[in-house]
């Protein structure tokens, strides 16, 4: 860490309170899902609804991420984030006590609100704190936090559901959350708000809602014609809401941004692309792991860590270039390297080497971790303070999005090839068929991720 940070006690108080929940909250998503195939044999779960329990929680943090951005912007974007905290730590209890998968599915449903509340608030409160000079390294050991989450939460789930179930995966990242929640209550003492909070936007926040909640059910339905339906009232429900928003005093989302912000849109599109690309990996190499190679959780987690432990290790120095560097042009590397990574995992087999495996998803890592600190430093760095909350909820809102359509993408793959049934050896067949396709659609979804990435110009450091 710079010693330019850590000379400023705030800075480095507040710094360490956002690093913890970081690196906790991820350890627990990525935990459970390794634990999934044994909630589905536990539980009776079907391969469709399996796909809900990610699904629920990403959808949850959508619908309200935005929102929380908002009133974290109006009554002060630490208290939301402490309440987020308590939020995650009581929702996992009870997630870890379930007794059946539509249970489940509702609780990750409270998690992913829980956790809304500390997407809408983290980047936020490291924007308010750091100078532009600082930003983009801060920012570099956040996502930094996020992926070395994403690394130990598959080795630590995966060796505490092979030694305890499924059910120590909701736990593993209590002991991090609570010591957040004491340094945010104890020691961080500033609180980080909106100069001209206004009043909060009822209707826009309640329309916003429901047109992600009709998107969400829409999507798990396809290809009916009901989910059709539903996808076009939740089309017309976002064109609405724009153009409610538009003309609102105090909108839950100034949308100007997105109509007069050329870095702001291009870069927050370009965030979409890529987790709509990349998310389900993780689900996807587990499910190959375990079923097709008949590997342990606790091997699989391992294996399935060498992607998010590749994104750890070079976020930081991604940071630092984006100090530097314009981000289109890191970005827009990162961007093609991880389109290659996916191709080269479309191709994987039953039989396939190990190696190539993991050489696939060091290269889609690597990729990952360029394009990833230079967007969110382009983001902030091209809107006014007053808007951090605002933009931090909806580049939270683009990445949840994204996470979400990847299990919808899975989800829909899996419904056409191996149907509503629990996966077995008579299915491997489509599995392997399903997963290859799901990454090659991955692939293809990056070359327009290429265009916005290169194509929003440079931006105004503020």
């Amino acid at each position: 860490m710079k010693p330019s940070i850590l000379e400023n006690p705030i800075q480095r108080i507040t710094l360490i309170m956002i690093l913890l929940n970081a690196f906790a909250t991820p350890v627990m998503l990525s935990a459970v899902n390794v634990a999934i195939p044994f909630i589905a044999s536990d539980l009776s779960v079907s391969a469709v609804l399996l796909c809900w329990i990610p699904m629920a929680y990403l959808m949850a943090s959508a619908m309200f991420v935005l929102i929380f951005g908002r009133i974290a912007d109006m009554v002060g974007r630490k208290k939301i984030f402490l309440i987020g905290t308590t939020s995650v730590i009581v929702t996992s209890l009870i997630a870890a006590s379930t007794d059946s998968g539509i249970t489940l599915i509702a609780t990750r449903f409270l998690q992913g609100v829980s956790a809304a509340m500390l997407y809408a608030t983290q980047v936020a409160i490291i924007s308010s704190i750091f100078p532009p000079a600082k930003r983009g390294y801060a920012i570099g050991l956040t996502v930094s936090a996020i992926y070395f989450g994403l690394t130990v939460g598959p080795l630590m789930g995966g060796y505490v559901v092979d030694l305890y179930g499924w059910r120590a995966s909701f736990m593993v990242h209590l002991p991090l959350a609570v010591l957040a929640l004491v340094i945010g209550v104890f020691f961080v003492k500033d609180e980080w708000l909106s100069d001209e909070r206004g009043s909060f936007d009822l209707f826009g926040a309640v329309l916003y809602m429901l047109s992600i909640l009709v998107l969400c059910i829409g999507v798990s339905y396809l290809p009916s014609t009901q989910s059709i339906i539903l996808i076009i009232f939740s089309l017309f429900g976002f064109i609405f809401f724009f153009l409610f928003e538009r003309k609102h005093k105090h909108p839950i989302f100034d949308t100007t941004l997105f109509f007069t912000n050329r870095v702001f849109t291009f870069s927050c599109l370009a965030s979409l692309i890529i987790y709509t690309a990349t998310f389900a990996n993780v689900v996807q190499v587990n499910l190959y792991l375990q079923y097709l190679k008949g590997f342990s959780a606790t091997a699989a987690g391992a294996i399935v860590m060498c992607q998010p432990i590749t994104m750890a290790i070079f976020s930081p120095l991604a940071g630092k270039l984006a100090d530097k560097f314009e981000p289109k042009y890191l970005s827009t590397i990162g961007m093609a390297i991880t389109c290659c990574g996916l191709i080269m995992l479309s191709n994987l087999e039953i039989d396939s080497e190990l190696n190539y495996l993991i050489l696939s998803l060091v290269i889609t890592g690597f990729g990952f971790s360029l394009f990833s600190p230079p967007n969110v430093n382009a983001i902030m760095g091209s809107v006014e303070k007053k808007f951090y909350g605002s933009a931090t909820g909806a580049m939270a809102t683009m990445r949840i999005i994204g996470q979400m359509s990847s299990m919808v993408l899975v989800t829909l793959i899996f419904a056409l090839i191996i149907g509503n049934v629990d996966i077995n050896q008579e299915n491997y067949g489509a599995l392997e068929s399903a997963i290859r396709i799901i990454f090659a659609i991955s692939a293809i979804l990056c070359i327009p991720g290429l265009y916005l990435s290169m194509a929003r110009g440079n931006f105004i450091r503020t």
